[in-house]
């Protein structure tokens, strides 16, 4: 299959009958999704909207969200996806950025959108799920308003369809812009690395606009396999779904396996119907791996990559607790190129570097975005001879698998979300309190990093660290302000006048060190 289009007609034709998702105590074959989503497409086309016009969508885990995907996948818009726990003004700059003709959203973010309306004069039409507004749609109403025959157009290959956000190293979120092919050959890849078969039910929990959980959703759709949508994350609540619904493939951030291991109850459930964990959004930390085998077994899959392109497996049968001692030290890789991926190391010149050596992380695959949405100098910054410059730091060993030892971007993965210090480190600056700053991440035991921030204060303020965090909260996402924030007279700095984070971060361990 080479377009999104072409996988929602054959599981109308040979799965329609088949459940494909749980939400709750939803439950919605293939066909009626694939109703509803046409329905749904023809409802946007009779509001004039034409091949790649952008549709947003705002909302936390719910079913919509796969009404949504497939009405623009049927008819060639673009989703444009927003990360609900961003703030007012972040969400602003993406939709005004990705210019949608039509935002979609929950009725919880209605005050904040209506507070936006004036900033937003390219959105035509607003589509409210639940207790609308006066200014937008119902989004059932306007669903049921769609005509039932089949949508007119028939997508292409290259045709774009999908735009997810992420954060860039400027501290501006970054449009990624993919094709129906390059996100059909992702979902296709996780048929193969997962072994999915049409029996298969997979948990998730991560949230829909992210590339992670949308990948492995439609990557369960392309094998006919039905797909369990938790709201969010709650490990009781996945430890009895596991059981209830016999789940059989999961996907987790390792801050989510850990809070579900850490329950004493664990031991209560009947688990064993579960196969394959795909762990992905942030490196996996070797103690907690090594705890999971035991109790699970080798049942983890190791995925890296970014929103952009993917990259790297460490496949369940590679997880060895006994062993040589390569074995062994492969816990803390992130495997061998996926199967359809090629990888290499490579220096500030691009030349490849031996084993051994770390470098740039750079990757190609047919899989690789089209380019950065309304960016083109990221692109050519990132893109360069049909290879994506990842900006992470690795190294190969003498077997080919490969290793993270740190980031040339300045990002901080807290919880699986992507953090960028420059984006913390402006929105502290904006307080007017402080004469310079300085964010870096540092180990967290339940969130893998968490933010930190070292601050000098203009002569005369007093401003305190909570008051520094809670401001943070005013003018970015929740999750991104500083855990703590420590004050000094000066920062290090290295001889080009940059602040020294490798000092920082050390001078951090040691003070950590020294008062443990």
């Amino acid at each position: 299959m080479d377009t999104l289009a072409q996988l929602w007609n054959r599981n109308v034709r040979y799965n329609g009958d088949r459940l494909a998702t749980v939400v709750g105590e939803r439950r919605t074959s293939f066909k009626t999704l694939f109703d509803r989503a046409t329905k749904l497409g023809n409802a946007l086309s009779r509001l004039g909207l034409r091949k790649h016009d952008r549709v947003a969508m705002l909302a936390m885990n719910r079913h919509e969200w796969f009404e949504v995907y497939g009405a623009c996948h049927l008819s060639a818009f673009i989703v444009a996806t927003v990360n609900f726990r961003l703030a007012p003004p972040e969400v602003a700059y993406i939709l005004g950025d990705c210019s949608p003709r039509v935002l979609i959203f929950e009725e919880q973010y209605a005050p904040m959108i209506e507070a936006l309306r004036a900033e937003l004069p390219g959105i035509e039409h607003y589509v409210c799920i639940g207790a609308k507004p006066d200014w937008a749609h119902d989004y059932d109403v306007f669903l049921d308003s769609g005509a039932s025959e089949p949508i007119a157009v028939i997508p292409r290959p290259d045709d774009y369809a999908t735009l997810i956000y992420t954060s860039g190293t400027t501290g501006r979120p970054k449009g990624v812009l993919k094709t129906q092919l390059q996100n059909m050959v992702g979902y296709q890849r996780n048929v193969i690395v997962m072994a999915m078969q049409a029996h298969d039910r997979l948990l998730l929990q991560m949230p829909l606009f992210h590339v992670g959980a949308t990948s492995l959703a439609f990557g369960a759709f392309c094998a006919g396999a039905s797909v369990v949508l938790h709201r969010q994350f709650d490990p009781a609540q996945t430890l009895q779904t596991l059981q209830d619904e016999r789940i059989t493939m999961g996907h987790m951030a390792p801050t989510m396996l850990q809070s579900m291991m850490d329950l004493p109850q664990i031991d209560d459930y009947e688990l064993s119907s579960l196969r394959i964990v795909n762990c992905a959004a942030a490196g996996m930390p070797v103690t907690l791996l090594r705890r999971a085998v035991k109790k699970f077994g080798r049942i983890f899959l190791n995925s890296y990559g970014a929103t952009e392109s993917s990259g790297s497996i460490l496949y369940p049968h590679q997880h060895h607790l006994e062993g040589s001692e390569a074995e062994l030290r492969r816990l803390g890789s992130v495997g061998e190129p996926f199967p359809d991926s090629e990888l290499r190391i490579v220096d500030d010149n691009g030349k490849d570097l031996p084993a051994g050596v770390p470098g740039e992380v750079i990757m190609r695959t047919q899989g690789t975005m089209a380019g950065y949405w309304n960016n083109h100098a990221a692109t050519l910054d990132a893109i360069r001879d049909g290879w994506y410059y990842s900006g992470d730091v690795g190294y190969f060993d003498d077997h080919g698998f490969l290793y993270l030892v740190d980031r040339k971007k300045d990002m901080i993965i807290s919880g699986g979300e992507n953090i960028y210090c420059r984006e913390v480190e402006e929105a502290l600056l904006e307080h007017g309190s402080l004469a310079d700053v300085a964010v870096f991440g540092v180990a967290d035991a339940h969130w893998g990093e968490a933010v930190k921030a070292v601050a000098i204060r203009k002569p005369g303020a007093s401003v305190t660290a909570e008051e520094l965090i809670d401001f943070c909260a005013t003018r970015i996402a929740r999750y991104k302000r500083p855990k703590s924030v420590d004050f000094a007279a000066e920062l290090p700095r290295l001889p080009s006048g940059k602040v020294s984070k490798v000092v920082l971060r050390n001078l951090y361990k040691a003070r950590t060190a020294a008062e443990s």
